[in-house]
């Protein structure tokens, strides 16, 4: 039978002692030092997610019916054109260039994610190019007596301010050959811009 001699025991047992309580010293070291560091690195992508979230444009686009690629697109087109035609006040103009804007914005996202590049940006332009007639409108209007209400200005900057942010979401679906068509988009939405700003 093995024997351990008491003083070899003693100094086992000091050292299992030793050993205990280094263990609890450093499970507490540990706890203070790390704890802190995961903390920190997990409220800080969560700041970093709500400040994505908030950056977000907020503004409702609407919905754009019929695509380009349909076959009865044509018919679509011919009834906006009587309807533009219609329309006589400036004013009233201004609010169907901004819809039918925002749903051609609509329209070149939904073509870009079926696959229909070149479709998708010449819908896109077209979008702008009546965005581009309000400002125009509106100083018009004003010659003429009428006023746009402030609301709207403020709705043709989140409209404008929305375009923006989906020219980058297009960035992301079109091919990589196809990202510089966008950048004649971005100088016009920039030019709307500065546009809008300078409206009286």
């Amino acid at each position: 039978m093995f024997f351990t001699p008491p003083k070899r025991r003693g100094l086992l047992y000091n050292g299992y002692i030793l050993m205990k309580k280094f263990g609890r010293y450093f499970l507490l070291i540990t706890f203070v030092i790390v704890v802190p560091f995961v903390t920190y690195f997990v409220l800080g992508a969560s700041e970093s997610l709500v400040k994505t979230t908030q950056e977000k444009v907020v503004y409702n686009l609407p919905y754009p019916g019929l695509l380009p690629d349909s076959p009865l697109y044509l018919t679509k087109m011919v009834r906006d054109r009587i309807v533009d035609f219609l329309t006589r006040d400036n004013l009233k103009k201004a609010e169907l260039y901004l819809l039918y804007s925002d749903k051609r914005i609509v329209m070149s996202l939904l073509l870009a994610r079926k696959g229909k590049s070149q479709l998708a940006i010449d819908t896109f332009a077209k979008g702008e190019k009546y965005f581009l007639k309000i400002p125009n409108l509106l100083k018009s209007a004003k010659k003429q007596g009428g006023q746009a209400p402030s609301n709207f200005i403020e709705t043709l900057k989140l409209s404008n301010a929305k375009h923006k942010e989906l020219i980058e979401e297009l960035i992301k679906i079109l091919p990589q050959g196809l990202n510089q068509s966008l950048t004649p988009m971005s100088d016009l939405n920039q030019q709307i811009k500065l546009e809008i700003e300078s409206l009286p």
